[in-house]
């Protein structure tokens, strides 16, 4: 990522936002980060955490009010959008709100950036988008398929929309991670089901990955990355060898496997080093991923064994 930039980062205050802040902050002297949200109590917390760094602003305010986006990314360069409704419970029975926040403030969003004239604005997806069998997993799919459109009606403007799409991070608000670390206590984990499995990363991948793709961006591409893959029962196992694992039973719109890629969506996508790019302009490198590829976590040629899972979990272990 250049320098010299000032940032729009909505959604600023969750996990994301906090190590993302760090690390723009850290690698770049002269850039600044506005962070948008509505929870003022967050923001507050947050500006303790960084209370000597200068070049972090807060802006409060709803993605859903598009008049205060388009004042929020007055003299923007980037705006990265981690802003969403994300627990996947409260979307399914909240579906009203979650559309609100996440399909039409993507479109508050885009709106904005066209008419402030930020040069690049890159969402945040997640593998729930890929064959959605949540609301969640179909509103950030409206969130893509809306950022990919976007590059589409700039005209004159020169802004640029693209998406990352990954898996489930490490310690995130709603991972299973926390709940594991406290049922560790009682001996007992709760597993939905013994054969789920899942994409997997670390919160400083996230930022690594999304970064990358603020580099290489051209418009209108999905990133995905390429990650391992954890079986439920060996996180399990990480956090204690001794404890019960306890199977309760899937819960709506819960996944057995989760999808990166589908086979549909793979027709076109070209496969790097480091990760996949769907859509897009041409690009040079990469090369196109095989007849009848898809990227789902329970084949997925790269898992986490045992030493690598258990380095991951251990600041949770001692925290």
């Amino acid at each position: 990522m250049k320098s010299a930039q000032r940032i729009l980062l909505t959604g600023g205050t969750g996990s994301f936002g906090h190590a993302f802040v760090e690390r723009a902050l850290q690698d770049h002297a002269d850039t600044t980060v506005c962070v948008y949200s509505r929870d003022e109590l967050k923001q507050v917390e947050m500006r303790r955490r960084f209370a000597a760094e200068e070049r972090l602003r807060f802006f409060v305010g709803d993605i859903r009010d598009g008049d205060r986006l388009r004042r929020a990314m007055s003299g923007v360069d980037l705006v990265v959008h981690a802003a969403a409704m994300k627990q996947v419970p409260v979307c399914e029975y909240n579906p009203a709100e979650a559309v609100k926040t996440n399909v039409v403030g993507a479109m508050n969003l885009i709106d904005a950036a066209i008419d402030a004239g930020v040069e690049r604005v890159i969402g945040l997806s997640t593998d729930k988008a890929a064959s959605p069998a949540n609301l969640y997993g179909a509103t950030k799919l409206c969130m893509e398929k809306l950022l990919v459109h976007g590059n589409a009606y700039t005209g004159t403007c020169n802004t640029h929309f693209s998406a990352v799409r990954y898996g489930n991070v490490v310690g995130s608000r709603g991972s299973v991670v926390p709940l594991f670390r406290e049922q560790a206590k009682s001996g007992v984990f709760t597993i939905t089901d013994r054969r789920m499995t899942r994409f997997w990363l670390t919160l400083r991948d996230a930022v690594d990955f999304v970064l990358m793709a603020i580099d290489e961006m051209q418009g209108g591409e999905i990133f995905v990355p390429r990650i391992p893959s954890v079986k439920i029962t060996d996180l399990a196992r990480a956090f204690s060898r001794d404890a019960i694992q306890k199977e309760i039973g899937m819960r709506q719109g819960e996944k057995l496997h989760e999808s990166l890629i589908t086979a549909d969506e793979a027709r076109g996508a070209r496969e790097y080093p480091r990760y996949f790019v769907l859509g897009g302009k041409p690009r040079g490198g990469g090369k196109a991923v095989a007849e009848g590829f898809d990227y789902r976590s329970d084949t997925n040629s790269e898992w986490l064994d045992e030493e690598r899972l258990e380095e991951m979990v251990r600041p949770w272990l001692t925290a």
